[in-house]
């Protein structure tokens, strides 16, 4: 994703200590997302990727040996039980001898007694999320109890975020500004407004965080989990990674497919389609996810968008008003640095509730808040969780961090506003709730300082073991048919199936779902053809 809603972030599981975890920020990032290998921004809207990306040398690099060969000093860290260690990479694979990047590891060894199968890496998304919070705040603890006997649970925070040498744009109040840039422009004023927002903060990125732009690629984060495998002893990399997660895991497993072990790739992406493609289809799950909290809604007495018999369509057109009233007018909010509630923080609000049907409760609360008393603190409240920030007015850098990947990975959706206001329509048509929203928000890479590197691509991982590729039907982030895409692309793909809403689908309360996948972890089973769960 990028800083605002848009469809190019993806977030992943929400950790169970907070409620969720804003970690898989895919395509949107508003929501983002990423590829590899060079190439241009000619892709056809649609048009699959002809190449697949090509496995690397078995042999290690003479010029790697260095880093293959390191050892780790781990020492107590967070909370008891777990350690944490630093561990170089080379910042550029190309020219190892450029310098170092320092990257943050973390790891909860193996509490039962059973025979131990090694170490499971885990990565929640983003891109941007920081996969050592996962760790300690939901994996190393909320995992079940059987796999975390039998594994050493590891988590490696990705170059460029969080604890790893984090990409660093704009301050706080320069990303509270950039967070209320008007997302749904009406005229060419506010159009050059919204362009000159994105300007200042991609190149915000470039002044502060030069050494590192060119060498976030997805890519080479799988080229850093490799590292890491064979740093900690494994002969093979275990990994569980959830929406963008599943990107940087089936790039690995196309890299290094030699080398998989037991890989989950939960609310899978689709590598092989373009960034304009993505956010499109980004924006249609978000309207699915409306449309079945809309259902919900209504149900509810007091539901602040309308009564029993009321249709989607209608909820829709209700909130629309909403947002076009908070257009003209914000609301309060008691915020301590002044903010009200405008258009864009209410539509992030909404956005992040419809990651989890958990939050449909809270949502409706917030908006009857919000429409009926004209208090937006409830909205705000969920837009910052979105953005990660907290009270004091500090962000954490997974919006940048998310951009910065993103717009590497993959050649912009749009290069300038008229390509996008030649979109609009196809979006709006996708969700006339957040077409027009969304839309704008993938401007986000047309400004940044670095040439995209990446390309859509296959993931074939020829010669791999069984992976299992975990798609929800109505996810808002990650929908269905790129899980059904990238199960198909992966030589050894096995497609499980959860029949229900919100983002990724392990750990979420479906016993059929955590069955299959801790049988698969355990035993290295994969669950049978066609599986589906309710």
């Amino acid at each position: 994703m990028h800083t605002r809603p848009s469809p190019r972030r993806t977030r992943g599981p929400r950790t169970r200590a907070t409620a969720h975890l804003a970690a898989g920020l895919l395509a949107a990032a508003a929501l983002l997302v990423s590829a590899c290998s060079s190439g241009s921004s000619t892709t056809p809207a649609g048009d699959t990727a002809d190449a697949a990306l090509a496995a690397l040398p078995r042999a290690t690099p003479p010029a790697l040996s260095s880093y293959y060969s390191q050892r780790l000093r781990w020492q107590s860290c967070g909370a008891p039980g777990f350690q944490c260690a630093t561990m170089k990479a080379p910042l550029d694979y190309d020219n190892p001898g450029a310098g170092d990047v320092r990257l943050a590891v973390a790891r909860k060894t193996a509490t039962g007694k059973g025979r131990p199968i090694g170490s499971l890496l885990v990565n929640p998304g983003g891109p941007g999320g920081s996969a050592i919070d996962y760790l300690q705040s939901y994996a190393g603890i909320g995992y079940p109890a059987d796999v975390r006997a039998r594994y050493d649970m590891v988590a490696m925070d990705p170059r460029g975020v969080a604890r790893s040498e984090p990409v660093e744009c704009l301050d706080g109040r320069q990303m509270d500004a950039y967070t209320q840039a008007d997302m749904t422009p009406d005229d060419q004023r506010e159009r050059s407004a919204l362009v000159a927002a994105d300007k200042k903060f991609d190149e915000s990125c470039g002044a502060h965080s030069a050494r590192l732009l060119r060498h976030v690629s997805t890519v080479e984060a799988a080229r850093d989990m490799d590292i890491l495998r064979a740093v900690l002893g494994d002969r093979k990399l275990n990994y569980v990674g959830a929406s963008y997660g599943t990107f940087l895991g089936a790039t690995y497993a196309g890299l290094f497919p030699g080398r998989v072990g037991r890989l989950v790739l939960d609310g899978a992406m689709d590598p092989s389609i373009d960034a304009r493609t993505l956010n499109l289809d980004q924006t249609a799950g978000f309207e699915t996810a409306f449309q079945a909290f809309s259902k919900d809604c209504v149900r509810h007495s007091g539901c602040p968008l309308g009564g029993k018999g009321t249709t989607p369509a209608q909820v829709g057109d209700h909130l629309k008003a909403f947002f076009h009233k908070l257009d003209a007018h914000p609301i309060p909010t008691g915020d301590a640095d002044g903010r009200k509630l405008s258009e864009p923080l209410a539509t992030t609000g909404v956005i992040a509730a419809m990651y989890d049907q958990g939050e449909w409760e809270q949502l409706r609360e917030a908006l009857t808040s919000a429409m009926k008393e004209n208090d937006g603190a409830s909205l705000l409240a969920l837009s910052d969780s979105y953005y990660e920030r907290n009270a004091s007015g500090h962000y954490s850098n997974l919006m940048m961090a998310n951009s910065a990947v993103n717009c590497l990975d993959l050649p912009p959706a749009f290069t300038g506003p008229d390509q996008v206001r030649q979109a609009l329509p196809a979006f709006e048509k996708a969700s006339p709730v957040f077409g027009d929203t969304l839309a704008w928000a993938a401007l986000n890479c047309a400004y940044w300082p670095v040439k995209a590197t990446g390309k859509p691509h296959r993931i074939e991982a020829r010669g791999a073991a069984p992976i299992v590729v975990v798609g929800t039907t109505r996810d808002p982030a990650t929908p269905y048919r790129w899980a059904q895409s990238l199960s198909r692309q992966l030589s050894s793909g096995h497609l499980l199936t959860y029949v229900g809403d919100g983002h990724t689908a392990y750990g979420r309360g479906s016993t059929c779902i955590d069955t299959s996948i801790n049988t698969y972890l355990l035993n290295g089973t994969p669950p049978p053809p066609g599986k589906r769960c309710s």
